[in-house]
């Protein structure tokens, strides 16, 4: 099937250099925001806390999402998890706290206005004012609810007034943490429940890291063998020259604009990888085909006949792919979204790759008519 034929072939590879200057310094400006900016991991690579909510209705995704920045976890990862009235939330292992957010901490604990705020020797002391806050043992408990534990609590001027020494930074590991979500989201509707807590330790994400790696490593291998006995060695050097180029053009994207890399971005990449080889694998079957067809072609004239011709096959295939992954993009919602991004980046430097880099290379590593059709053995003839 093809929407249009091309007659005359374009000379893709007489302007394969300068195609090479443009994938070269694509290419080492990725690598330089890879190491000068990083790639900004996710919870299940750093560590961090997960939490599943439960509401008595279906939720509210962008309210919850308000509430935990107003927290201060503006990268937080909030999205329904098995239905609409359950959300699971991602939040990172640690948090620096300083000393307005304490204090806003303490009052939604305790239900009460600060009254009086002083600060002596570095230690800022705390008045609140309400009801049900002569019992300091009381007052601690429900001050370990919303993170504060272990914080020192003195009787005020009345039964109806505590003091609260409020540290000017406090760092919050996990277990903290999810208590002063639980609060806020109490606050806000009090038909949410926390249903589990599970807490990521960084060894894990380190693990993920590696084994991210690994399967990286090993899908590359894998094209390079496939495509060495399939075609040729120097096929199986160039794609995966031009597959790795796609990958670390992506990985570029997201060091640059800091966005979450998660465990489906990763899952996106080892799909590029896949995806970018089939392109190459048809170019270069193409190539093969021309080889025994174009008999007094030059090695550029053969390339440039079978990108040519397989226009129109990647326009139909490459479309309908980014037709699915663009619908993914706008309407697959946030958990879904940059997992969208990264396949809608990993196929348009595909498509270029395959064509513009994969190619040329095939053609710099000298690839020849002998290496694709084997001389046919002449018959010895019989002696009489």
């Amino acid at each position: 099937m093809e929407f249009f034929r091309i007659r005359k072939d374009i000379p893709f590879m007489r302007y394969a250099p300068v195609f090479n200057v443009i994938s070269l310094v694509t290419f080492l400006a990725a690598v330089f925001f890879l190491f000068s900016r990083g790639l900004h991991f996710g919870v299940e690579f750093t560590g961090g806390t997960v939490m599943e909510v439960g509401y008595g209705h279906p939720a509210n995704i962008d309210n919850i999402r308000t509430i935990v920045e107003k927290i201060g976890f503006t990268d937080a990862s909030v999205q329904n998890f098995g239905s609409t009235d359950s959300v699971m939330i991602r939040l990172a292992g640690k948090k620096e706290f300083e000393a307005p957010q304490l204090v806003d901490f303490a009052r939604l604990g305790l239900k009460a206005n600060p009254t009086a705020d002083t600060t002596a020797g570095g230690i800022r002391s705390v008045t609140f004012t309400g009801a049900g806050l002569d019992d300091l043992d009381k007052v601690k408990e429900t001050l370990t609810h919303v993170g504060l534990r272990g914080v020192e609590v003195r009787p005020g001027a009345d039964e109806q007034s505590v003091t609260v020494q409020v540290p000017a930074k406090l760092v919050m590991d996990g277990s903290r943490i999810s208590e002063v979500v639980k609060a806020y989201l109490v606050q806000a509707d009090a038909t949410a429940t926390v249903r589990r807590v599970e807490f990521v330790g960084s060894q894990v994400g380190k693990e993920l890291v590696e084994n991210g790696l690994i399967a990286i490593a090993l899908v590359a291998l894998g094209i390079v063998l496939y495509l060495w006995l399939r075609f040729e060695w120097k096929f199986g050097v160039a794609a995966i020259i031009a597959n790795l180029h796609d990958v670390v053009i992506i990985l570029g994207f997201f060091a640059l604009f800091q966005w979450e890399f998660s465990l489906p971005v990763l899952a996106a990449v080892l799909a590029v990888l896949g995806y970018s080889v089939n392109e190459s694998v048809v170019v270069f079957d193409r190539v093969r085909e021309n080889f025994r067809k174009m008999r007094k072609a030059s090695v550029p004239e053969v390339i440039d006949n079978a990108i040519t011709s397989t226009i129109s096959r990647t326009i139909i295939t490459h479309g309908s792919t980014q037709m699915m992954v663009t619908s993914i993009l706008i309407f697959g919602g946030d958990t879904l979204f940059y997992f969208a991004l990264a396949l809608t980046i990993g196929i348009l430097f595909g498509i270029y790759s395959s064509v513009l880099v994969a190619s040329p290379l095939v053609m710099y590593l000298g690839i020849k008519r002998e290496d694709m059709i084997k001389p046919e053995r002449k018959r010895e003839e019989a002696v009489v």
